[in-house]
């Protein structure tokens, strides 16, 4: 095993320095720089599987894979690091939790590893099987995987596999401006409210499909339950602070520092403008 010092050291300074959370702020993108260099020099071997100490989340292994433009690198960027130390800081706090969009499964090793129980939602057929892979390499025995999508109701709808970026895969209709070679097949679709009924915190990363998985909730699904949400477009944007505002449960964005979003232009518009975090709570939760 080896243990990667720095990023043991981020996880464990992130959440003291929340006010350097925004993605513009400048010691951000120095960590992200910082972040980048350590994950290529410690998870970029693909010849053999290998366990890396990972902080507080012990020896984990995750062999690279490429997806297309981007890597299995790419999840360890630091604006993943953030969302891993926010999962740590707040253990104790939830119980269940849905990972929608789990891609190679990386987020649903860390929620193991805090001891949650987890259902991770991943509608690509070649992502699933590395996550699977990835979840018995790292023995998540309180990790169930669902090769479905999530969306406003239980169906059978297209999907589109962008294959020059399969990170940018996604519903169909969910995303403008399409490039590249393109797969389309049908995937099963899980209802959000079934799982808003199970977890306390949802983290949902669905590639443009956020507006129509969130516009499906109402006030009531918000009592005890979270989520970290990456927003996708302006549209998206504007369409759930409009709706949440509706249902009085408040935003938080990382975009101001997790301060509280009280105005459209404070929403983040894409995955550069970092997540945001929903509750029907008073504050960003920290531990």
């Amino acid at each position: 095993m080896i243990t990667s010092l720095v990023l043991t050291d981020l996880i464990q300074v992130l959440p003291l320095i929340t006010e350097h959370h925004a993605p513009s702020d400048p010691l951000h993108l120095l960590l992200k720089k910082v972040a980048r260099k350590e994950a290529e020099h410690v998870f970029k071997s693909s010849s053999k599987l290998r366990s890396v100490e990972f902080g507080p989340f012990g020896g984990i292994i995750f062999p690279y894979f490429e997806m297309g433009a981007v890597s299995s690198l790419n999840l360890f960027d630091l604006d993943e690091l953030i969302i891993f130390s926010f999962y740590w800081q707040n253990r104790k706090r939830y119980k269940n939790v849905a990972d929608v969009g789990a891609n190679i499964g990386l987020h649903s090793i860390v929620l193991s590893r805090c001891g949650f129980n987890v259902n991770s939602y991943e509608p690509d057929p070649g992502h699933y099987k590395i996550l699977k892979r990835n979840l018995a390499l790292n023995r998540c025995a309180h990790v169930t995987g669902h090769n479905s999508a999530v969306s406003n109701e239980a169906a059978i709808k297209e999907f589109v596999k962008v294959l020059g970026n399969t990170t940018g895969s996604h519903i169909a209709g969910s995303r403008a401006n399409l490039y590249g070679k393109l797969e389309r097949f049908p995937v099963k679709t899980e209802p959000i409210q079934e799982i808003m009924d199970w977890a306390d915190l949802v983290k949902i990363d669905a590639e443009g499909h956020e507006k129509d998985i969130l516009l499906a909730t109402k006030r009531s699904d918000w009592t005890g339950t979270d989520a970290m949400v990456e927003v996708q477009s302006q549209e998206n944007a504007s369409a759930i602070f409009k709706h949440f505002k509706k249902l009085k449960v408040n935003l938080f964005a990382q975009k101001i520092n997790w301060r509280k979003v009280v105005s459209e232009d404070q929403m983040p518009k894409g995955y550069k403008d970092g997540s945001l975090f929903i509750t029907a709570g008073s504050a960003f939760i920290k531990g």
